[in-house]
């Protein structure tokens, strides 16, 4: 231990004082106020970036009864998406190697056998041509691919890192669409939000947003709702940590009293069951917090911050979209789980949730298996640990490719601290 108990003494002296400077004991009536008075619906100037799909509720299941309710859905798909993490080496050569898989409950071994890898890479050499077209490997159960990203100057490693990362998923879900019966849970949003973010951040990205490579992996994902639409069967995203600002920003923009640092603090503050010794409801920090309900919010369109570039009046970056472009919209609803005091988000295309039984269904299913499994789906958490890269296998393939690509790997010294180094 590097802190002796009178550190920790002064430390939680200042936390007190913290305390008393911001009081927090409102902050369940404001967002109350939040919820009753702006969410129907909110809009950023003259343009609405929030509404209710359907009857707007706060609402609550008992965890023990949902999790014996029978499944809405008979087999459910997961989908992810792991990686190496970025990685540069002394010849100037900066790459990510991801790896995507499927899963399905009941299990599909054959499917789970399946990947496809994407080794994305960049290079300042504008002469060098590092691409290469779609191989078969291990019995053509898997694919690979190498990705040149295009050049920049800066954020090489963010940008090889997105490419490989949603260009394995988008096409691992596009090549097993049609082993999907009942739905598809992709682990995380149902679109590359981090590539529509590039479009907020410097003009070097927001350059790198229009161009061939970003708008490939864009019209993967078009064309996945595309396909799951024509298949009528659904499709919707598991957001583990949702991190959107988009509905405390746009309050904030209005002067509206909005204490809290993102949506997830928001809904947390909102859907979080307190009881207080008379056994009522009670929003104060030191009554019991209540864990035999899972709590959870109706159904919201979002048309704002990277959400927006899939709305009816986006752009898609310039990709054609074959279906009403209102059927591409992203719709969610937030879930609390007090047994863990996490907030998880989950997201569907328009195209599936304007039906309201579907909507219906799709929240029961998502219920049932997160009472069930005390975290994410089954089919999420099983895609999850088969397309996650363990510390030891990043170290090995890292020594691999510094024999294939003829440099080292360049080490620094928080590497070697924390152990991501061989």
């Amino acid at each position: 231990m590097t802190l002796d108990p009178v550190h920790v003494d002064g430390i939680a002296a200042l936390a007190r004082a913290l305390a008393d400077d911001v009081d927090d004991t409102d902050h369940t009536d404001l967002a109350r106020t939040v919820w009753d008075e702006w969410l129907d619906p909110l809009r950023d100037d003259r343009r609405t970036v929030v509404e209710p799909l359907g009857e707007q509720s706060l609402r609550a299941a008992d965890i023990d009864d949902v999790a014996l309710t029978e499944r809405p859905f008979p087999t459910v798909h997961g989908l992810d998406s792991g990686t190496i993490n970025p990685t540069t080496f002394k010849n100037g050569l900066v790459l990510d190697m991801a790896h995507a898989a499927m899963a399905s409950v009941p299990s599909d071994l054959d499917l789970h056998r399946s990947r496809s890898i994407v080794l994305t890479t960049h290079t300042n050499d504008t002469y060098a041509k590092l691409g290469t077209d779609w191989q078969t490997h291990d019995e053509a159960y898997s694919r690979l691919r190498i990705l040149q990203a295009p050049n920049v100057n800066r954020y090489a490693e963010g940008v090889v890192h997105a490419l490989a990362l949603y260009l394995a998923e988008s096409e691992h879900a596009l090549r097993h669409a049609d082993d999907v019966s009942d739905l598809l849970l992709l682990d995380g949003p149902i679109y590359p939000k981090e590539l529509f973010n590039w479009r907020d951040r410097d003009a070097e990205l927001r350059e790198l947003a229009e161009e061939a490579k970003p708008k490939q992996i864009v019209e993967n994902y078009v064309r996945l709702v595309e396909r799951f639409v024509e298949r009528d069967v659904p499709l919707a995203g598991f957001v583990k940590n949702p991190m959107s600002k988009l509905v405390t920003r746009t309050l904030q923009t209005k002067r509206v009293d909005a204490p809290w640092a993102d949506d997830t603090a928001l809904f947390t503050r909102l859907l979080e069951p307190r009881q207080g010794s008379n056994g009522n409801d009670d929003g104060s920090d030191d009554a019991a917090r209540r864990t035999t309900d899972l709590t959870f919010t109706s159904w919201f369109v979002s048309r704002g911050g990277s959400d927006r570039t899939l709305a009816a009046d986006g752009d898609a970056l310039g990709v054609e979209r074959n279906l009403d472009p209102e059927l591409y919209e992203v719709t969610f609803f937030v879930l609390y789980d007090p047994r863990h005091d996490v907030l998880y988000k989950v997201e569907s295309p328009y195209a599936f949730t304007r039906d309201a039984e579907l909507r219906a269904r799709l929240t029961r299913q998502i219920l049932h298996d997160v009472a069930g499994a005390r975290g994410p789906p089954p089919a999420v958490a099983k895609a999850d640990e088969l397309a996650r890269i363990s510390t030891h296998e990043k170290a090995s393939l890292r020594r691999k490719l510094e024999e294939d690509v003829g440099s080292e790997y360049v080490r620094t010294y928080n590497g070697i601290r924390w152990g991501d180094l061989f």
